[in-house]
């Protein structure tokens, strides 16, 4: 009995066993198959992505790779360069010759330094510049060490490189102004961008982003950038992990600036700053027929050359306190009191509306009155009964002043814009001034008061508010010259392009008023009473018609004009009168107008007419001027006969010599 509990006991333990077994087996199978079921989604998603990776988006990132390890890099455009009319430099690229060394091929620095120095020159200051920028930059960059080394101190380097670890020389291109202060006005210069310019991009140029690149910041180099920089290439190269090429993949060159021809002749822009040599003064010769720009000179002048390689504080402070102002751009941006040069305005106002006839004469005592005012003629006891080409040719203020009474501040300012006055000439130079033309409507905006006439009388005789730029006087003597609105213009060609004359306008004014005023003109020059007569061209197929002009800076007290005005050569530079004159020639077939101004040189007759006669006549004969086309007096001595040539003697002996 004992037995059969015994083995009843084992049965029921064994099927417990069993049961327990199989469900252990149960639980084990269900999970499984939710591994299973995990690992078929998870293997399915990473064969998905894989997919993705390899086969769909396969293209965007072998570009990613690509980026890894290439590097694309700018390739600066060859700028262009600029020329006169006749196809002679006034811009253009040379070659720099210059060192540069790499810290990890040079080992120690400094003592590579000293050996180098012991060939070329390297300033102590220049030396802490490169030795602080060896430990900011990477050891695999270059840091440039000599710049702007001749050829024999470039070639010293070549020849001594194997004892020379690290240091690389190259050639580069650099600007550089062939006539220096000739063309410093016009043409400009380049210079170094700055963080300003960078800022201040409309649209974002990469390429302005290369170490030391250039960009125009003065003249026709600012004006025309787009059209002289070009457009930058590219490389790509690879590199490896810490940034070091490897190699040069491919290259994109740039595509260069487009060369431009100025319409300036380089010999009378050289004769323009010899003539003005010593003053602060400015000229322009323009031709009258198509408005091309043959001379713009402005004195004091400077080396723009010194801007390209970063100018010396001691020459920036010697040019920023030099009274005469050279870093000032005259001929185009220096606004002057027209004095009497703006009287050809004035009396085509009053004939154009029917306000005097050419016979009329009106009677100048030296004074006219308004109110309890006084406005004086340059000459004390007056002119007597004038006509209006006899006030031209004397300059008499009073019958000017009474032309301006009739007028009005109105028809006066529209004439004056008919001939370029009051407003910019399309010209590519920065900063070119307006100059200004008043109006009763102009001095309610501006001043908040009403115009009154003697705002008229002052600005009859180119006083007051009126200003004009010597470019805008040549302009307006031009289309006096031509009777037709003429464009002026300082580009002749784009990239050996000639570029077409502008049209001109229609000045819309009576042929015989026109012929009238310059009759006056000619008279200023060649009548018996004219106030340059001293200044005419002898040669009558030549002859000359102008205009002086003389600009007050100083008010004259009543007490000074009765005890007598002092005179110029009595009172401080800077407190004397301009000195204005303006010219064209032929007088029967005009081809150049000529605009002087010399900044206090005291009277337009005595300073500036003189300097404008020779200029027309370089114009007109070039350098070579027959000693005939002065007055008498005036003739400049022929140059010395040369000695005649001495005979040639045989100093051979005379048994020597075979027949």
């Amino acid at each position: 009995m004992i037995l059969n509990r015994d083995r009843r006991a084992r049965r029921e333990a064994l099927k417990r066993r069993t049961e327990a077994k199989a469900t252990k087996n149960r639980r084990i199978t269900r999970r499984g198959l939710v591994m299973l079921a995990a690992q078929l989604v998870f293997g399915g998603a990473l064969a998905w992505r894989m997919r993705q990776f390899q086969i769909v988006e396969t293209d965007r990132y072998r570009v990613l790779a690509e980026e890894n390890r290439i590097n694309i890099t700018l390739i600066p455009p060859v700028r262009a360069e600029i020329f006169d009319r006749a196809g002679r430099p006034l811009a253009i690229n040379r070659q720099n010759y210059r060192v540069v060394m790499i810290r990890e091929q040079a080992g120690d620095v400094e003592s590579m330094l000293d050996k180098l120095g012991l060939i070329i020159d390297i300033p102590e200051r220049r030396r802490r510049r490169v030795l602080k920028e060896m430990h900011q930059k990477s050891a695999f960059v270059p840091v440039a060490v000599a710049d702007y080394l001749d050829w024999r101190d470039f070639a010293t380097v070549n020849a001594n490189l194997p004892a020379l670890s690290g240091v690389q020389p190259e050639v580069g291109l650099t600007r550089h102004y062939p006539n220096g202060p000739l063309t410093a006005q016009v043409v400009g210069y380049v210079g170094r961008v700055t963080e300003k310019e960078l800022q201040n991009q409309e649209i974002a140029d990469p390429v302005l982003e290369i170490p030391e690149f250039q960009i125009g910041k003065t003249g026709i180099e600012k004006a025309r950038e787009e059209e002289l920089r070009g457009r930058a290439g590219s490389r790509r190269i690879e590199v490896n992990a810490v940034g070091r090429v490897i190699r040069e993949i491919d290259r994109i060159d740039g595509v260069s600036g487009t060369d431009l021809h100025l319409t300036l002749d380089l010999d009378l822009q050289a004769y323009a700053h010899e003539r003005l040599e010593g003053a602060s003064a400015a000229t322009v010769v323009i031709d009258v027929n198509n408005g091309d720009l043959l001379a713009v000179a402005s004195t004091p002048s400077f080396d723009p050359n010194l801007f390209v390689r970063g100018i010396s504080s001691t020459d920036w402070n010697r040019l920023l306190n030099n009274d005469h102002r050279p870093l000032a751009n005259k001929w185009a941006s220096g606004m002057y009191p027209p004095g009497s040069t703006f009287k050809m305005m004035v009396a085509l106002a009053a004939l154009e509306a029917g306000l005097v006839s050419p016979d009329e004469r009106v009677f100048c005592n030296g004074v006219m009155k308004l109110g309890r005012r006084k406005f004086h003629c340059w000459r004390r006891g007056g002119h007597g009964h004038l006509n209006l080409r006899q006030a031209l040719e004397q300059s008499c203020d009073v019958f000017y002043y009474e032309m301006a009474k009739r007028a009005g501040i109105d028809r006066i300012a529209a004439m004056a814009r008919r001939f370029g006055l009051g407003s910019a000439p399309d010209l590519p130079i920065p900063a070119i001034k307006d100059g200004l033309i008043p109006s009763k409507e102009w001095k309610r905006r501006v001043k908040d008061e009403p115009w009154q006439v003697g705002d008229s009388l002052n600005s009859a005789i180119g006083q007051g508010f009126v200003l004009a730029t010597p470019v805008q006087l040549a302009l307006m003597t031009a289309r006096l010259a031509s009777g037709e609105g003429v464009h002026p213009r300082l580009i002749r060609a784009r990239g050996g392009v000639p570029v077409p004359v502008a049209k001109p306008d229609d000045l819309g004014l009576r042929p015989d008023h026109l012929a009238l005023v310059r009759k006056g003109m000619f008279d200023v020059v060649n009548g018996r009473h004219g106030t340059a007569r001293r200044s005419r061209i002898a040669d009558e197929a030549m002859a000359m018609a102008g205009k002086t002009g003389t600009s007050q800076v100083r008010n004259i007290s009543a007490a000074e004009r009765a005890a007598g005005v002092t005179k110029n050569k009595d009172l401080p530079w800077g407190r004397r009168d301009h000195a204005l004159f303006l010219c064209f020639a032929p007088f029967n077939d005009p081809k150049y107008a000529v605009s002087v101004v010399v900044e206090h040189g005291g009277g337009g007759s005595a300073v500036a007419a003189p300097i404008a006669r020779d200029m027309m006549l370089h114009a007109l004969y070039g350098p070579h001027v027959p000693i005939t086309a002065y007055p008498p007096g005036q003739r400049p001595p022929p140059p010395p006969t040369p000695p005649p040539p001495r005979p040639v003697r045989d100093t051979q002996p005379e048994s020597s010599i075979r027949t």
